[in-house]
Formats: structure tokens, sequence, C-alpha cells
């Protein structure tokens, strides 16, 4: 089939509708939870949230009120999560001098640890799923990449922490 106006065969694809777009979008979220999943699994004791507060935590300690709000959680949930953090000795309470008051939040060497860990498997996984598209279809994946993020970002303001 040629394309009237410029004499050229037609290109086969067909723009995708939302929903495909959706239900791609939605398979490639559930592999990227699996790889997510995947690079906490050897990290005794820390599940997918509680590892998003430790990066959270590990770009600016604060208090628990602030990590409630940056985690969107309510302060209790975020308390639980610090105790279970705490007694695997990922996180710290410290009692600023200046401050008696106030209780800062902060990662330990071991919660730090954890995070490069975490990260360094999940750079590492990421790479064997990349490895596995097509040279030619890289650009396009990471263009597409990019505008999702971007697209979320104008929705939401800042979805996620970027834990390097």
């Amino acid at each position: 089939m040629k394309d009237e106006s410029s004499g050229h065969p037609e290109a086969a694809e067909h723009t995708p509708s939302v929903d495909d777009v959706v239900e791609a979008v939605l398979a490639s979220s559930r592999a990227l939870v699996a790889v997510s999943a995947r690079s906490i699994a050897g990290v005794k004791g820390v599940t997918l949230p509680q590892y998003r507060m430790l990066v959270v935590l590990s770009e600016a300690p604060g208090n628990l009120s602030q990590l409630a709000r940056a985690l969107d959680v309510a302060p209790s949930t975020a308390m639980r999560m610090i105790d279970r953090l705490e007694a695997a000795g990922f996180v710290s309470r410290v009692v600023p001098v200046e401050n008696r008051r106030e209780t800062r939040l902060q990662v330990t060497t071991a919660g730090r640890r954890a995070v490069r860990t975490v990260n360094a498997r999940r750079r590492r996984d990421l790479r064997a799923v990349i490895d596995r598209i097509p040279m030619e279809q890289r650009g396009q994946f990471a263009e597409a990449m990019a505008a999702f993020s971007r697209a979320a970002e104008e929705l939401w303001g800042a979805t996620t922490s970027d834990p390097r």
C-alpha cells in the first residue's frame, strides 16, 4: 500500500490506543517491581517500602513528620517502619543538642551499605534486561521512558526519589 501524498510505502505500524499503551506500561511496571523486589531480597529484614524510606533518609535526614510527608504515609506508619529499621541497625535516632525536643532520623553505615548493595543489584538486573532489547530499539525505549517520567513529574511533581 502506498501513501498517496508521498508515493512511499506506508509504514506497517499503527498508532496504539491509550489503552494499549496503558497495558504495556502495566506490564513494564510489573517487571520493574519484580526487579526491585529481587534487588532487595538479599537485604535481610527490609521491605520495598522500608527501602524507599532508607533512600529518602539517605538523601535528606530529617524528623518523623518530614519523612512521613515525603513518603505520603501517616506518621504512625512511618514510626513503625523506623522502629523496624532501627532494630535492624539501618536507622538511628539522634537528639540534637540545640533542640532537645526534636528527634532527627538518619541512615547508619549499615543502612547506607544496604542502599548501595540494592542499587548495585538493581543496576545489574536492569542492564541484563536492557541488554535483551535490540540495539536499534534502545534509543526509542530511553526516549519513551524519559517522556513517561517527565509526564509523571508534570502531574504530581517529584514522584520518587532517585536512588542511584
